[in-house]
């Protein structure tokens, strides 16, 4: 959740990730940096992601888990299926954009997914950011 508010008071959408080993080391995180890096590809996971797989020296991230505040897109968890993380948990569901509404196919049967982690927390902060550019 900290990493979300640092997103929310970068005036980034409010999401942020942490990829833990199995000893609970943090080895990547990361937070929503669309704007700051103005690119469509910095999403809370896929920097958490690149952050983890850095500091393995690694392409797979087998033995770690994956937690984020919001369920990820399609895009993430395209990313989070080929990191090979042991386990996802999200936050918040995402009803327009969260990849459970196109195919929960796109991260393998076998991976361990809990939504709900933090929901009401995530749900919350997100509609609070949303709030205020609406007003």
């Amino acid at each position: 959740m900290d990493l979300a508010h640092q997103a929310f008071e970068a005036g980034e959408v409010p999401v942020g990730a942490l990829v833990v080993t199995e000893n609970n080391q943090i080895i990547g995180k990361g937070f929503n940096q669309t704007e700051m890096l103005n690119d469509v590809t910095a999403h809370a996971e896929m920097l958490a992601i690149t952050a983890a797989a850095n500091h393995l020296d690694a392409k797979y991230l087998r033995d770690c888990r994956l937690y984020v505040t919001l369920e990820p897109c399609v895009m993430c968890a395209g990313a989070i299926a080929w990191s090979q993380v042991d386990a996802i948990f999200y936050g918040a569901p995402d009803k327009k954009r969260g990849y459970s509404k196109y195919s929960e196919n796109i991260i393998h049967h076998k991976k361990e997914v809990f939504g709900g982690f933090l929901a009401e927390e995530s749900e919350a902060l997100l509609k609070e950011f949303f709030g205020r550019l609406r007003t």
